[in-house]
């Protein structure tokens, strides 16, 4: 296979990866990666996974990117609060969570965290879609309780205050009866606790 076939036929990939190649080519031979990178064709994100390196890297196209280079994922923690407009400013890294053990890529396009969470707490989610890609990212209501789940030392209003929460956009975009539905399957009671302390706090 030549360069130019692999990028006719994946150009519209997000990332690629050699088992997508080899439904184009069975035949392929993973040497052509290597001399591929050597001339700047394309780049290594991680073992296995492959962008174009005249991809456009935008905000989306790494989220699309942290679904796929570890499954199962989804956007979720400081970096969901942010997309929210949550709490103030972007994170250095793409924050995940993830029923696989906690891990983390620092890649050439930026840094991929992941963090575990109990398979059964893999809810909450929804399928953001554009033109060609799509990614999963946490509703609001889940990416607090990831948050505040992953967060114990998190508690009372000079914790609240430390995040820099944004009290209107947070009671304005919450819905409670869902908060609270997906709160009682945390099955959590010092969680419960400091998301009612949290409640209390938006209000004032």
């Amino acid at each position: 296979m030549q360069f130019f076939d692999l990028k006719t036929q994946l150009n519209s990939f997000p990332i690629f990866t050699k088992t997508d190649i080899g439904k184009i080519d069975p035949g392929f031979h993973d040497q052509r990666l290597s001399e591929w990178q050597k001339k700047g064709y394309i780049k290594k994100i991680r073992q296995g996974f492959y962008i174009f390196s005249d991809s456009i890297i935008d905000q989306e196209r790494l989220f699309v990117i942290s679904n796929k280079i570890y499954q199962p994922s989804y956007i979720s923690l400081e970096m969901a609060l942010s997309m929210y407009n949550l709490i103030p400013e972007a994170t250095y890294a793409i924050t995940s969570v993830s029923s696989r053990r906690s891990n983390q890529f620092k890649t050439i396009i930026g840094t991929f965290m992941y963090k575990y969470i109990k398979p059964r707490l893999m809810f909450g989610y929804v399928l953001k879609e554009n033109t060609n890609n799509s990614y999963l990212i946490a509703e609001i209501e889940k990416a607090i309780l990831d948050y505040f789940y992953l967060h114990p030392e998190i508690r009372n209003n000079k914790d609240f205050d430390s995040l820099r929460i944004n009290k209107q956009e947070l009671s304005r975009q919450l819905d409670t009866t869902k908060l609270n539905q997906y709160l009682t399957l945390f099955k959590n009671n010092n969680l419960a606790n400091r998301i009612n302390n949290l409640l209390a706090y938006i209000k004032k």
